[in-house]
């Protein structure tokens, strides 16, 4: 009893941890570019500020609008030069021979993409697969399926379920439940943690 509450309170907080330091990576992120950005327009905020006949109160809310709509604008314009052929491929460059070296880009980016809704899941659906024909089964993520009755599957590692093996396995042996992807991602990053839902989602004469 008292193991499996170590087990609990350690993959709780670890999975927890995960979840919380991404977000906070973008924050920093966020306010290390705001601070870049205002110390950069200074001379353009303070010039508004002062022309401006409002009461003295309103400075900093002022120069604070000025700097987010100058990283709004910046990141419109940056996102017009993506759109072209040419901007993409400078982009693709730039990302895959610096950017994803540097420390927590990849979090952050997909934090951004997750906050955004522009992450699109490459799992269609949830699945316990017996990898070994036994009855050992491993929650899984059906990828792909294919004419001759294979099944191709993503096993994720706990807690970090962006690494894993694929498996190519035969139909009979992959059984879809009915678990979103978002419960099953929360199981795997918790190392298991509330797998509940996905046991119960498994026909019992399987």
């Amino acid at each position: 009893m008292l193991h499996r509450t170590k087990n609990f309170i350690r993959t709780t907080l670890l999975g927890g941890v995960i979840v919380i330091l991404p977000t906070m990576i973008l924050i920093f992120a966020f306010k290390w570019l705001f601070g870049i950005v205002d110390d950069a327009i200074r001379p353009l905020t303070d010039l508004v500020v002062n022309n401006i006949a409002l009461p003295k109160r309103y400075d900093q809310m002022i120069a604070t609008a000025i700097v987010l709509a100058v990283i709004v604008a910046g990141c419109f314009l940056v996102g017009l030069v993506i759109r072209t052929r040419l901007g993409q491929w400078i982009y693709n460059a730039l990302e895959s021979s610096l950017l994803v070296k540097a420390p927590g880009y990849k979090m952050v980016k997909e934090t951004v993409n997750q906050f955004l809704g522009r992450k699109v899941s490459p799992f269609s659906s949830v699945a316990l697969v017996r990898l070994y024909e036994n009855q050992t089964k491993v929650t899984a993520f059906i990828t792909d399926r294919h004419d001759n009755g294979t099944v191709t599957v993503f096993v994720p590692t706990g807690p970090n379920p962006t690494s894993g093996f694929i498996y190519h396995i035969n139909e009979q042996y992959v059984h879809p439940i009915n678990v979103s992807v978002e419960d099953a991602m929360r199981s795997v990053i918790s190392c298991g943690a509330g797998s509940e839902k996905l046991i119960k989602g498994l026909k019992p004469d399987v």
